[in-house]
């Protein structure tokens, strides 16, 4: 209802010496059309974050993919209505046929191409980040709650540059597109090729980056923690062991209650992560180290090692020899 009262205000404005018209009356019914719309679904999605429903990920995180889809859609959706307005206020033959010209493919190729590409990125990146995570290719932890941030950065908070990139791209052409209608209010807005195939190397170019993120948690190696002064021995029962490798902690699970979840299969036995705090966070478990005891239920011989992250993804095995 903001963009309503703006669209009023500038509207009255841009009146003033111009004079009202019936484009501008069709814009405002199109804005409350649309408005009233988005307030009935965020209404029965009260429960579920509201109007922002459609644009959560599985992850309680705002999509970029989504997001920028459904601000596509509703953009043709108020210049369709738009349209529908005028059609409906026409008094003559020729200017409703003009309108319905204006609806006409190669009026709106452009536009009509991003939007197709948009949404069907929106769907491809679901598909693709389910079956990454379901393959364990990706790790994802459920955030607290959607943040507006989250449309520009990673899981981890920080700015992901194929997030921002396709933002500002799309934002950019849905303003020119914006003006576009602006001025030709009697047809679909024409969207350059030009500007249009910018905004689809922006797709493929987050779309590249959301096959690119993440990656599989990996044991490199285990070896006996030793500490200053301590001999050379082998690994027994009671002793600490050091896992290294890469991606134990995931992004977004930093916290004591998410790094609380991390469990070591040593043999048939499950060990927790003992957890030590350090100032700004934890020195164990870290991404690519973590420390655990070998519990004394453990039989000597050749035993598995296997790391079960906060997100649920598992580490290849890693086989050592425990000792008497």
């Amino acid at each position: 209802w903001a963009g309503v009262v703006l669209l009023l205000l500038g509207q009255a404005l841009t009146a003033i010496g111009a004079g009202w018209t019936a484009a501008r009356t069709a814009g405002l019914l199109a804005a409350l059309v649309v408005a009233g719309a988005l307030t009935a679904a965020s209404w029965f999605h009260r429960a579920r974050g509201g109007a922002l429903a459609p644009v959560i990920g599985e992850d309680n995180r705002l999509s970029t993919s989504r997001a920028v889809a459904a601000c596509w859609v509703l953009f043709l959706a108020f210049a369709v209505l738009v349209l529908v307005g005028r059609l409906a206020a026409a008094s003559g033959n020729r200017e409703r046929d003009a309108l319905i010209d204006g609806l006409e493919l190669a009026r709106g190729a452009g536009v009509v191409t991003v939007l197709a590409v948009v949404c069907g990125i929106a769907v491809l990146v679901r598909r693709v980040v389910g079956l990454r995570v379901l393959g364990q290719r990706l790790q994802k932890v459920r955030a607290y709650r959607p943040r507006a941030a989250d449309l520009l950065t990673d899981d981890s908070g920080r700015g992901s540059f194929a997030d921002i990139q396709y933002v500002v791209i799309s934002g950019v052409a849905l303003a020119f597109a914006a003006v576009r209608l602006a001025r030709r209010p009697d047809q679909l807005p024409d969207l350059p090729w030009g500007l249009a195939v910018v905004v689809l190397v922006s797709a493929a170019t987050y779309l590249a980056g959301k096959y690119a993120e993440g990656g599989r948690p990996v044991i490199l190696s285990v070896v006996r923690a030793r500490e200053a002064g301590d001999l050379d021995a082998p690994i027994r029962t009671g002793d600490d062991i050091e896992i290294r490798g890469a991606g134990f902690v995931p992004v977004g699970a930093q916290g004591a209650d998410r790094l609380s979840r991390m469990v070591v299969r040593v043999g048939p036995v499950n060990v927790h992560v003992p957890l030590v705090p350090v100032t700004g966070g934890f020195d164990n478990p870290t991404d690519t180290l973590l420390t655990v005891p070998v519990p004394v239920e453990v039989e000597p011989g050749r035993v598995e090692v296997q790391v079960v992250t906060a997100a649920g993804a598992e580490t290849n095995r890693y086989t050592i020899d425990v000792t008497d």
